[in-house]
C-alpha cells in the first residue's frame, strides 16, 4: 500500500497518511503525493469535499521524517497537506477539507490538521509542538497558525515549553469540532463531510475563498471587498437549483455547476 492513499467515490476525496509504524511521520515522497492529492482536489469539479486521516491508533503524523534515511528531495513543496506553503508554494485548499486525528498530532502533523476547515478528534488525541523541547527549530508556520487558532497564552505555553493539549481541552479552546471515541472517529468525519455535501458545492467554496482571501484584513476591508467567486455563483444552475426547491419545498439536488 502506498504511503498516502487516495481515493475518490460520491464527491468526496480521502486523503490517508499510511505509515503507521513510523507513526506516519512525513517523508519527501509522502510530501509529493499530498501536493499531488491536494492539487487533484483544487481542479477536480467533481470533488466537493475531503477527508484527511491517518491509519494507526498511536499518531495520526508526528510530523516531518527527521531520520535521514529518506532518499529524495528535501524541499518540502506540499509539507504540512501542501497548505501551508511551508517550505514551498502555498498552495490553498479550495474544498471544504474534513481532519480526522488520533493519537500523537505533532509538530507538521499538527500544522497539516490546523489547515482543516472541519477538525474532528479521537479523545486519544494530544497536540504538540515539540520543537523548542528537543532543540530543533525549523520553519516556523505551526507556531504562526497556532497564534492565530488558539488562544494567545495557550498557544505561547505549546510554543515555549513544548507542552501538549488533550483532545478535550482543545475542544473548549476551539481546536476541534467534535471529540468522539477513537473507534467512532472516521464515523464522525464521515457525518460532517455528509452536512458539507448537503450544502450547494459552489456556494461553500466562494465562501471559504471570500474567508480566507481577508482573513488577515482589517473588518473594513473584508467588507468592502468584492469577491469574484461570490459574484460568479450567482449566475450558475445551483442557484436556480436551490430557488426551485425553496419554492417546492423540497431538499436541493446539487450539480456543482
Amino acid at each position: 500500500m502506498p504511503d498516502v492513499e487516495f481515493s475518490t467515490a460520491d464527491h468526496v476525496a480521502r486523503v490517508r497518511l499510511n505509515r503507521p509504524k513510523s507513526l506516519n511521520a512525513v517523508t519527501p515522497q509522502m510530501d509529493q503525493a499530498l501536493y499531488e492529492a491536494w492539487s487533484e482536489i483544487n481542479h477536480n469539479p467533481d470533488i466537493w469535499v475531503a477527508i484527511l486521516s491517518a491509519e494507526g491508533d498511536r499518531a495520526f503524523c508526528a510530523g516531518a521524517d527527521v531520520s535521514g534515511e529518506q532518499n529524495g528531495s528535501q524541499s518540502r513543496i506540499a509539507f504540512g497537506g501542501g497548505i501551508t506553503g511551508v517550505g514551498g508554494p502555498l498552495l490553498i485548499l479550495e474544498k471544504p477539507l474534513v481532519a480526522a486525528v488520533q493519537g500523537y498530532v505533532l509538530g507538521g502533523g499538527f500544522e497539516m490538521t490546523m489547515c482543516a476547515d472541519i477538525i474532528v478528534a479521537a479523545d486519544t488525541a494530544t497536540f504538540g509542538m515539540p520543537e523548542t523541547k528537543a532543540g530543533i527549530m525549523g520553519e516556523s508556520g505551526i507556531m504562526h497558525r497556532s497564534i492565530r487558532q488558539l488562544p494567545y497564552r495557550i498557544a505561547m505555553a505549546m510554543i515555549l515549553t513544548g507542552d501538549r493539549l488533550g483532545a478535550e481541552e482543545a475542544a473548549r479552546h476551539g481546536l476541534v469540532n467534535e471529540v468522539v471515541a477513537a473507534d467512532h472517529l472516521l464515523e464522525a468525519a464521515d457525518r460532517w463531510a455528509e452536512k458539507l455535501l448537503a450544502v450547494s458545492p459552489l456556494a461553500a467554496q466562494a465562501a471559504k475563498h471570500a474567508v480566507l482571501s481577508r482573513l488577515s484584513y482589517p473588518l473594513d476591508v473584508a467588507l468592502s471587498t468584492r469577491y469574484e467567486p461570490i459574484e460568479a455563483y450567482a449566475t450558475t444552475e445551483d442557484v436556480l437549483e436551490g430557488r426551485r426547491a425553496f419554492s417546492e419545498k423540497r431538499l436541493p439536488t446539487w450539480s456543482g455547476r
